[in-house]
Parts: structure tokens; sequence; C-alpha cells
């Protein structure tokens, strides 16, 4: 079984994760990398300051250490957050860009899925912006005008609450047995939020499937659906502990956060599925075109694309899009970097490009509904 409880020595895992951008890009392949100092400069600053607030949206505190990004920056900056609707999907955030259009309240900046912030680059609903660290961000994750960009990215992973799923499954074809009846659960539609669109590909690579072809994770779901153990509930961090939702299909990042929160509480294995490559993504950061708080939103990816943003990610078990650069110019500690999982899985993993999100989204927007029912 692929965990990430196995130990490895920070050596080895420097070396190992030298090449990884987050889309399977070698670090040699990367960008030439800017300065990754807190690049914000004081002009900046001052202006985001005088907007007196910057309003996020969609971002659980428990979701790759969001909490205590916002808090530091708040602390740094001075600036007052508020972060609307931490639970939503990546769909509804573009749907809040939509609605509040002109309206103080509305987001300033949102972390969606990529195939979402294709969506919204396609709709016009970002404005162009490029970070001071901007080149040393993988070419294949972000958008070449500057519309969106990568963050941080996962791998698609199980996490198991052991108190009630007494024998953790150890593949996708394990999840059909009865054991698991009423047990599977996604982080909400793959139709709206990310984590769950990743879900269905990853099942799909694994009962052959690929990235050009998401039918047959559809068709495992529809499977998993009729045997029973598909619970249509949306997975949460409390609904896992609570035993609720005890199989969650999630970003392997949340899964090893909860259950780095939950010890001492209640087991939880974060699992890699065995027998099949895993499948990775990334989130992206955008400003929204209507931002009522423009250069707060600025200071904000400022903020998360220098060096102390992007540790703060990996701190809560996201690899950020800066991952390889840092790795290679030494700025991250070992103790750190002996925290995170063995790089294996992330070597062999598999990344979906623009035009095989978009043909994704569309086969699901036309299948899931009536296949899987729920």
């Amino acid at each position: 079984m692929t965990d990430f409880r196995t130990a490895q020595p920070v050596g080895t895992r420097r070396r190992a994760l030298m090449w990884l951008a987050g889309a399977g890009a070698a670090a040699s392949l990367l960008p030439r990398a800017a300065c990754a100092a807190d690049a914000a400069d004081a002009a900046l600053i001052k202006a985001a300051q005088a907007e007196g607030a910057l309003n996020t949206i969609a971002l659980p505190p428990d979701w790759a250490n969001y909490g205590v990004i916002i808090s530091t920056f708040q602390k740094k900056y001075g600036i007052g957050i508020n972060n609307a609707a931490p639970d939503d999907s990546s769909a509804q955030e573009l749907q809040s860009i939509r609605s509040m259009r002109g309206q103080s309240r509305g987001p300033d900046v949102v972390d969606v899925g990529p195939s979402f912030a294709l969506i919204g680059a396609s709709e016009g609903l970002f404005r162009p912006y490029k970070v001071a660290t901007w080149d040393s961000i993988p070419a294949n994750m972000k958008d070449p005008g500057g519309l969106w960009w990568g963050d941080y990215f996962g791998l698609v992973s199980l996490g198991v609450n052991r108190s009630v799923a007494k024998t953790a499954p150890r593949t996708w074809a394990d999840l059909k047995k009865p054991d698991y009846k009423g047990m599977v659960s996604l982080n909400g539609s793959p139709l709206g939020a990310g984590a769950a669109f990743a879900a269905v590909m990853a099942a799909s690579i694994a009962n052959g499937g690929s990235l050009d072809d998401i039918m047959p994770g559809i068709a495992y779901f529809a499977e998993l659906a009729k045997l029973g153990n598909f619970n249509p509930t949306s997975a949460t961090a409390a609904s896992i502990v609570s035993g609720q939702t005890p199989v969650v299909v999630n970003w392997d990042y949340l899964n090893l956060a909860q259950a780095k929160k939950s010890k001492g509480m209640v087991a939880i294995d974060t699992i890699i599925p065995e027998g099949a490559r895993p499948y990775g993504a990334y989130y992206c950061q955008a400003i929204s075109k209507y931002a009522p708080h423009p250069r707060a939103a600025e200071l904000w990816e400022e903020f998360l694309y220098s060096d102390d943003g992007q540790i703060l990610f990996l701190q809560g078990f996201a690899h950020p899009a800066r991952f390889a650069d840092m790795v290679k110019r030494g700025v991250i500690s070992n103790s750190l970097m002996a925290d995170l999982p063995p790089p294996g899985p992330y070597a062999e993993a598999l990344f979906a490009d623009n035009e095989q999100s978009k043909k994704a989204q569309a086969a699901l927007a036309a299948n899931w509904t009536k296949m899987v029912k729920a």
C-alpha cells in the first residue's frame, strides 16, 4: 500500500523532488527564477492599506493551511480579510464574480481548479497580473497573459477513518467491496468542485481510461453507487472525523492535514491507491476583473508567491507552485522537508493539460448526473 507514513532521508527527498513543478515538469525545464523574497514594494503596500480590506472566497482554514496564511497576511500588513463562503466550490466562486459585479462585497481574488480557471478566463472574469516571482512559476502552471497562475498542487488520495473502516482500502477495486458500503464520498460534486473532478479523473486512469477519456471514471462511480458504496454526502473535515464519510477521495494535503489535526482522537490514514499511476492537479489564483480592492488583491498575490507565502502552503502539506525553484535554492528547511510525504508517487503522477480538462469537464456535464444519479 502506498501511504504517506513512511519516512525517507531528507537528502534523498531533495534529489527526487528537484524536478517536481506541480505538473510533472522537470526542474531543468523551468524558467530561471526571479528573486523570491517578499516582493511587495512600499507603494503597493501603501495603496493596499489605503483600500482597507481584501475579499477572499472559498478558503477553508484547514485547506492548504489557509487559516494560518490569512492570519499571517492580516498581521503582516494590517489589512482585514473578509473570507466569504469558505466551503464554496470553484464553480460557485466564479458565480460570485458574476453575480456580485460592482458590489463592494464581491470577491477580489479566487482560488479555483484549472478547468474553472479556463472558464473564468474565457468569460473575461479575470484581469491580468504577474507577481514579481512570475518567472519561477512553471510555464505549464500559468496563463501566458497573466489571467491565472497555479498556486499549489497535490495528488488524489484516500482519507480513511480507521475507527470505522477497520481495513484500509489498498486499490480503487477495493472500494467496491461490501466492507465499504455507504462509506465512499467525494469533496463535493465533480460538476463544480475541483477535488471531486480530480477524483473521477484518477478513477478513470485506474480503470482503463486516460487523461483523454474520463468516461471509465464516471462508470466507476456509477458502479459504486449501484453497489451502495458511494455516499453522495459532500465530505468535510468534520464528517471524516465523525465517521459520517469514513472514506474520502480527496487531495493528499487535505487528508494529511486532517490526520495531523485529529491525532489522538481518531486515526486517519492517507493512501495513494496502488496499481495505477496517481493523478495530480493544481489550483489557480486569479484576480477578479471587478475586484473592489484591486491593490489589496495584488498585495495578496505577492505575499502568496513570496518564499514565505509558498512555505506556508508547504506547512499545510500542499506543494507550492514554486517548490522546485525553492528546493533548488535550498530555502526550505530540512525539518520541513522531513515532514513531507515520500516523493515516489509525485514523480509518477499524471496531470491533465487544458484541452484534456475541457474535454473531461464536458463529458462530466453530459454524463455524471444521469449515470451516477448523484
